[in-house]
């Protein structure tokens, strides 16, 4: 399928997703969040996918929700999701997504990066929370993911002072996974996905959901759903070809069964 917002591309097993806008700073609109949902979706059920990573074109990589002025507005049913309803339930998915964060990140920009798994920031990122400033709520689940990320401490400071982070200072509270110089980031981020892709990927999508799971469970229902995904995985094809590669003493190839 062709979009009109967004870019795909796929090679070994990690497809990559442009926010493709780079005229308005790749800012969100209705369109691009029904078009990521679509992608993400799709990408989600097709077993040559196993990473995800989304970045934007030009010098940023989203700018937030678009605001200008003039937008004529998007035809939408009275029952239908907002902007930050679908983009919170589009990257709601199993398989892994990596944020490649190539440029300025603010509002729903930065928000959206939350709901990914792993950060990967270029030194020239910068991070920008303006819901304050703009009297409006923050919103795509970051009132729950931030504090968890970086600590209620910061999260409150960058909420309420709507300041403008850079990528150092980003990386140091935890807000991104890793900071790299700008011309080395798309490299990075494919070292990154590469790694994650040559895992077998019914293990991958198990421990992420065992993750996101286990921020806001109990223990006890915690040691069960590690209980069934470890029955679950042991059955696997995968398993089997693990045990077989560490005893023969070479590099495993996990099919995904």
């Amino acid at each position: 399928m062709s979009y009109e917002t967004i870019l795909l591309e796929r090679q070994n097993h990690i497809t990559t997703i442009t926010l493709n806008r780079p005229d308005k700073l790749n800012a969100l609109t209705l369109q691009m969040a029904d078009e990521l949902h679509d992608a993400l979706a799709a990408e989600d059920r097709d077993d040559e996918t196993r990473v995800i990573v989304i970045t934007g074109a030009g010098r940023a990589f989203c700018s937030g929700a678009d605001l200008t002025p003039d937008r004529p507005a998007q035809p939408r049913s009275s029952t239908a999701p907002g902007l930050a309803d679908s983009m919170f339930v589009a990257l709601d998915i199993e398989k892994p997504i990596i944020a490649s964060i190539n440029g300025v990140a603010a509002g729903g920009g930065c928000t959206m990066t939350l709901s990914c798994d792993i950060r990967m920031a270029s030194d020239q990122a910068r991070f920008l929370l303006p819901f304050t400033k703009l009297s409006i709520s923050a919103e795509l689940g970051s009132t729950n993911l931030l504090p968890r990320l970086i600590g209620m401490g910061k999260a409150t400071e960058l909420i309420l002072t709507s300041r403008m982070i850079d990528a150092r200072e980003a990386g140091e509270i935890g807000l991104v996974n890793h900071v790299v110089p700008a011309d080395e980031l798309d490299a990075a981020t494919t070292e990154m996905a590469a790694s994650i892709a040559a895992l077998p990927p019914m293990a991958v999508r198990m421990n992420k959901r065992g993750l996101r799971l286990g921020a806001t469970a109990d223990v006890a229902s915690q040691r069960r759903y590690e209980e069934l995904a470890a029955a679950t995985l042991r059955q696997t094809e995968d398993a089997k070809e693990a045990r077989a590669a560490f005893a023969e003493k070479r590099d495993p190839i996990f099919t995904g069964r």
